[in-house]
């Protein structure tokens, strides 16, 4: 009872969390710079009264031309004389509300957050599962190239439907999209090796939270960026909260699984920094040579290369011939991996549908809370059983990773940006 209450708990806060951090509305164009016109409809049943006929517009010092003229006319009209020697001001009309929450945008936001949460909170539990699972001869999974393989090519076939369904775009740089693949698919595979090697889901979970660390690491070492306190802090407080839960575990295993177990996470880690850098030199070359992806371009050329890059490593390793000798052999494991590579294919689609029509604040928002609530769950679900210095580290990591959070969605000033 105390598990569940716990659980109750948990997510009623993630709840207020995401409440109070994104304002859930689709994307409204931004209000142009120059005069904003007059509906024609508006035109036509106001008409301008005959008294405002002679209106003069007070032009500033230095305006040469019409485009310099205030955006809003009246607050600078001077009215008429009419035997009057005081002009009467006329009030600035109030500013226009902003748009409400719609009941279609509502929708969307059920739509897309709830393909994301149901489709990657699942997608979590199989991972896990299938990590854990022991054969009657207590062998268990540890082709981790052969389950990136499965989860890249159900990528691959969602998004080439999609791309059809869009439109391919011609004459993308292929070159940058087979490294951003090679170097992507190598540290998911390095997330995968280090469940397999002992290390447990909710430790790993918490720990690819702090990504920050080797992004920062590198940006300091190598291109002088300069960070603020508060980033610090998070980063610590994720990568203490993490070492924390680590401790605070009940001992089970041995220590060279757990030991190996870290080490691939920490690779994972560092792939994923060099990932966003081959990201990053991605969208400069689409850039140049003038061409913009879509979504689904990305989608399915990045996890057809990803598949291409994990087919070769497992079959020079041989995973290959024994992944699949062992799900012959134990069709139940075999069954969960079909969904593991569903759910990612499903989760991603839904992570397009998110960007397509709200703002990045809300994505960034619903994975973060999805990676808290896939601790939370598999700790209550999967049995992992934490003293009061284990939940201590979870408190402290859950903080880092929504006070991260909640940086996101304070626009940056010119001038503070990371100098990367």
């Amino acid at each position: 009872m105390q598990r569940f209450r716990a659980l109750v708990l948990s997510v009623v806060l993630s709840a207020h969390i995401f409440c109070f951090t994104v304002d859930a509305r689709p994307n409204f164009p931004p209000p142009s710079s120059g005069n904003i016109p007059l509906a024609k409809s508006a035109v036509a049943d106001n008409p301008v009264p005959s008294s405002l006929s002679n209106v003069n517009l007070v032009v500033p010092q230095g305006a040469q031309d019409s485009s310099q003229l205030p955006v809003n006319p009246l607050e600078t009209v001077e009215m008429p004389e009419s035997g009057s020697t005081s002009p009467t001001p006329t009030p600035t009309p109030p500013p226009p509300n902003p748009p409400a929450v719609t009941a279609s945008g509502f929708v969307k936001l059920l739509i897309g957050a709830g393909g994301i949460y149901g489709a990657f909170l699942y997608y979590g539990s199989l991972q896990e599962d299938v990590f854990r699972y022991k054969a009657a001869d207590g062998s268990s999974f540890q082709q981790a190239w052969l389950l990136q393989v499965l989860e890249a090519l159900a990528n691959v076939v969602i998004g080439f439907v999609g791309m059809q369904v869009a439109g391919p775009t011609k004459g993308i740089p292929l070159r940058m999209f087979a490294i951003s693949g090679a170097s992507q698919v190598t540290a998911k595979a390095c997330t995968s090796l280090a469940l397999a090697n002992g290390l447990s889901f909710p430790v790993a979970t918490l720990a690819k939270s702090g990504k920050m660390a080797p992004v920062m690491a590198g940006s300091l070492l190598l291109g002088g960026a300069s960070y603020e306190l508060r980033e610090y802090l998070q980063v610590a407080a994720i990568i203490g909260g993490t070492a924390i839960v680590s401790f605070g575990k009940k001992k089970g295993g041995s220590s060279s699984s757990s030991l190996m177990g870290v080490l691939y996470i920490f690779a994972s880690l560092l792939l994923d920094g060099v990932t966003a850098g081959f990201q990053k030199r991605l969208k400069t070359e689409t850039a140049k040579v003038g061409v913009k992806p879509k979504s689904y371009d990305f989608m399915f050329w990045t996890n057809l290369f990803m598949c291409l890059t994990a087919a070769v490593i497992a079959a020079g390793l041989g995973e290959v011939q024994s992944g699949i000798s062992f799900c012959v052999a134990n069709p139940e494991i075999f069954s969960k991996i079909v969904k593991f590579a569903v759910c990612s294919a499903v989760g991603q689609s839904f992570i397009f549908y998110t960007i397509a029509n709200f703002d990045p604040l809300v994505l960034s928002t619903v994975t973060t809370t999805r990676k808290i609530f896939s601790v939370l769950l598999s700790i209550f679900l999967k049995g992992h059983s934490l003293s009061a210095m284990g939940w201590s580290g979870i408190v402290l990591a859950c903080a880092g990773i929504i006070s991260e959070l909640q940086n996101k969605s304070k626009p940056k000033e010119k001038g503070q940006e990371h100098k990367n």
